[in-house]
């Protein structure tokens, strides 16, 4: 009987450091991340159209197919794209769209969201999406619904030059504009933080004119630079990615939704060799060090929690519940391993070890009981 009882007592002894072990392991992936942020959303913005632009259509969808994987909802993306070249007269691959010779890989495949196709790309349109100026008659699928505590990518592909990006051969956006949809965003609290990439010829001239906090920002090619395409497609006759896209691809092919891979070690990836231009890093509007600064916490599915009480009273038998406005703000809900407040995890240890107790009391009882 004493073995029996040394036996139970071992197995409550290694149950106890299994569910701690555990614990340790959720707390330490959560704590991985210094963001506070709840929710992640992506502005993909292709603004070129034609034929002979397929590769820049290629680094939107690549882009697009990167943030999915890693865990950001269509929902939570805009992707705006003139969406000519999947069924362009001239794709002998019908209803498809490749970024590499071997085409191994369909990034138009079964399941993409256009929100923004065709002549709806406009600056115009770009701009409202940003700072949330809509009709009321714009669906919510074409809508930036974020809030205070919103991280958002913003990636831009296309041709351009010196603080400005064309959309489609027809205007120009410049510097100055950007920057100043990002301070809109910022006093109408509209984001946490942001981080731009752009891929364009003398792209890094592209956030040069940025002033709002919170901001990250990088691109393929410094001022009087071109940013080059990286291979050709003999049997679709054009270029099929630029350079530096596919290089940013590559590496983020290497990520998954738990990595701990920072934007530190993305932007020492950087090769100007490979890229054939000098890719710049602007980070002085940025709050955080980029050592800390997770991939995921911008590519990725939220692991951030946002713990919040509520004071809504409940007449419990004598009267109904009453219901706060519906939040549409995106969430993720709260579990025993949050690391928003300290208040969850001394409730979640406080009631492991009263548990315990009670097990290890059971035990003893029930060892009693068969000694009689």
């Amino acid at each position: 009987m004493l073995v029996s009882f040394v036996h139970l007592l071992l197995l409550f002894s290694w149950s106890w450091r299994t569910l701690a072990s555990h614990e340790q392991l959720v707390g330490d992936f959560f704590s991985k991340s210094t963001s506070n942020h709840t929710n992640n959303w992506a502005v993909l913005v292709c603004s070129s159209r034609y034929w002979f632009n397929y590769r820049h259509m290629a680094n939107a969808l690549g882009m697009y197919r990167t943030v999915k994987r890693l865990g950001i909802p269509d929902s939570n993306i805009i992707l705006m794209l003139a969406d000519d070249a999947a069924c362009n007269s001239r794709n002998k691959f019908p209803g498809s769209v490749y970024a590499n010779p071997g085409r191994g890989l369909d990034l138009y495949g079964d399941n993409i969201e256009v929100d923004y196709r065709g002549y709806e790309v406009t600056v115009e349109n770009f701009i409202r999406v940003l700072t949330g100026r809509m009709e009321p008659s714009v669906p919510r699928s074409k809508r930036l619904l974020t809030d205070a505590n919103s991280n958002v990518f913003v990636y831009m592909t296309g041709h351009g030059g010196n603080e400005f990006l064309k959309f489609q051969d027809n205007e120009e956006i410049s510097a100055f504009d950007i920057a100043d949809a990002f301070e809109q965003m910022w006093q109408k609290k509209r984001y946490n933080e942001i981080f731009f990439m752009i891929d364009t010829c003398q792209a890094n001239t592209m956030y040069t004119k940025f002033y709002s906090p919170n901001i990250l920002a990088t691109g393929s090619a410094k001022l009087d630079q071109n940013s080059y395409s990286y291979e050709n497609d003999n049997d679709l006759g054009v270029h099929i990615i630029d350079r530096y896209t596919h290089y940013v691809l590559e590496y983020m092919e290497r990520i998954n939704k738990t990595s701990h891979q920072t934007m530190r070690d993305l932007f020492d990836s950087y090769d100007p060799v490979k890229i054939s231009s000098d890719p710049g890093v602007r980070a002085d509007l940025f709050r955080r060090p980029l050592d800390e600064v997770l991939i995921t916490d911008f590519f990725g599915g939220v692991a951030q929690v946002e713990v919040q009480e509520s004071t809504t009273p409940f007449s419990g038998a004598d009267g109904p519940e009453s219901v706060p406005a519906a939040d549409t703000r995106p969430r993720v809900a709260a579990t025993a391993f949050t690391t928003e407040t300290g208040v969850q995890d001394e409730s979640w240890r406080t009631m492991r070890t009263w548990g315990g107790v009670v097990l290890l009391g059971a035990l003893v009882g029930w060892v009693g009981s068969r000694t009689v």
